[in-house]
């Protein structure tokens, strides 16, 4: 179902808003519901669930920036390297 008007909703116009869908879903929401666990997060009270994805979001944009495609093993890579963590923030 789309809002569109049927002139503007052919069939390579929606395939082209379905995978535009797709790759927001695959490239940020997996990694942080698979990446960062964040499903079975018991994080709930006041302002700390919108910290945290917060958090998890900054994370994900600096490894992208520098030049991460594989989230999870980025992280990894920083937790065996402190001084490239901190230099990524600027410390």
């Amino acid at each position: 179902m789309t809002s569109m008007a049927t002139e503007k909703a052919d069939s390579k116009t929606l395939l082209e808003l379905v995978r535009g869908h797709w790759t927001i879903e695959t490239s940020l929401h997996w990694v942080r519901d698979v990446t960062f666990d964040k499903d079975r997060s018991q994080i709930r009270t006041g302002s700390a669930p919108r910290v945290f994805a917060s958090i998890r979001n900054l994370a994900i944009s600096l490894l992208r920036l520098h030049g991460f495609k594989n989230i999870a093993s980025g992280l990894r890579k920083l937790s065996w390297n402190a001084e490239l963590a901190l230099a990524m923030i600027g410390v």
